[in-house]
């Protein structure tokens, strides 16, 4: 295949003041051990999920998560003159056999088919015969555009009906400060507007947890795989397609920000740097295994630029030919290069082949 082993590496360094981007069960900012330190956190389906919202912010039209397949199936059934009694049915069937109680990742394109398949059959479904057409099905189900894009980039299981799997194009690691981290408390008070005129102080009294860090984010995105997913079964994708993928998700990737308390605490950071490979080979991620320290009179954004690239260069140079580097960008906003998320985008894709 055209684009076979083909990947774009990106090696993101953020720096938040004032956060708690992503939360545990208890509401603390999420943490881990590494090298011996806690380090701040920041889980990988946090970031996809507002990578997934600023695609939709793009105008990229993005898939439907839900649980409410059979409700879907039912509408879509309607639309194409089915009674309400027969596209309850037929819905009903379609769903369970692909999916029970659980998050169906689907767009509106494949509801649509669905509701097609349907059709033709006089909205009379039968479930082991629909089964049994499944994977026929499936092979047309999918549209092979950038509607629903993202059921591309992060992937889809389907328990109940394997057919429908698709493999994700994309890796995301988790983000993780690239210093120790011991997170604070923050003292709240509220009062009471319509309150006695005798009675003083707050009427609630409060904490919630916080963090400040410089972040590094790893991830990947497999243009083989992708050009797998949006071709047309025979190893053929349409003409741009791909380009046209890779430059939507960058800009997403960009300008998504986790969206945890952003109204209390407004933590919105673009990019301070970014490494940005595009070769074929094994995926390769720097691991800030030795937390860095703070500069005298500085933070840990420095250190942490110095760290990240002495660790790729030496990763480049223990690969040697293994590496396969088709292209190397950098974006650091510090080096008043002009160097911008434009560039990236236009030296990326006129290297993807």
């Amino acid at each position: 295949m055209k684009f076979d082993s083909q990947k774009i590496e990106f090696h993101i360094l953020q720096s938040f003041p004032v956060s708690c981007l992503n939360r545990d069960d208890v509401g603390s900012p999420k943490s881990c051990m590494i090298g011996g330190v806690t380090r701040a956190r920041v889980s990988s389906q946090c970031w996809k999920r507002a990578v997934r919202l600023a695609l939709h912010d793009l105008g990229i039209k993005t898939g439907i998560r839900t649980k409410r397949l059979e409700t879907l199936l039912e509408k879509a059934c309607v639309e194409l003159s089915a009674s309400p009694d027969a596209a309850k049915k037929a819905a009903e069937t379609m769903a369970g056999v692909l999916s029970d109680d659980t998050l169906m990742f689907v767009s509106e394109h494949e509801v649509g088919k669905l509701a097609e398949a349907a059709k033709a059959r006089d909205f009379n479904v039968d479930g082991k015969a629909f089964e049994k057409e499944l994977k026929k099905l499936s092979k047309n189900v999918f549209d092979k555009s950038l509607d629903a894009l993202d059921i591309a980039l992060f992937g889809r299981m389907v328990a109940k009906a394997p057919v429908m799997n698709i493999e994700a194009a994309s890796s995301f690691s988790h983000a993780i400060s690239t210093h120790k981290v011991i997170s604070d408390l923050d003292y709240f008070t509220a009062v009471d507007d319509y309150s006695d005129e005798d009675q003083t102080g707050s009427a609630h009294i409060g904490t919630s947890e916080f963090n400040a860090a410089t972040y590094y984010r790893y991830v990947c995105l497999d243009l083989g795989q992708l050009a797998s997913t949006l071709g047309n079964g025979d190893g053929t994708v349409e003409p741009g397609i791909i380009k046209q993928a890779a430059e939507a998700f960058i800009k997403a990737l960009f300008i998504a920000v986790p969206g945890a308390k952003q109204h209390g605490e407004a933590a919105y950071r673009p990019w301070d740097y970014a490494r940005v490979y595009l070769r074929k080979g094994q995926p390769l991620q720097a691991s800030f295994e030795t937390p860095v320290r703070a500069d005298n009179g500085g933070g840990y954004l420095e250190p942490s630029k110095k760290a990240l690239k002495s660790c790729l260069d030496n990763t480049e140079q223990s690969f040697g030919s293994l590496f396969r580097k088709q292209g190397c960008f950098e974006i650091d906003p510090a080096s008043n290069s002009g160097y911008n998320i434009d560039s990236l985008i236009s030296d990326v894709c006129g290297k993807i082949e």
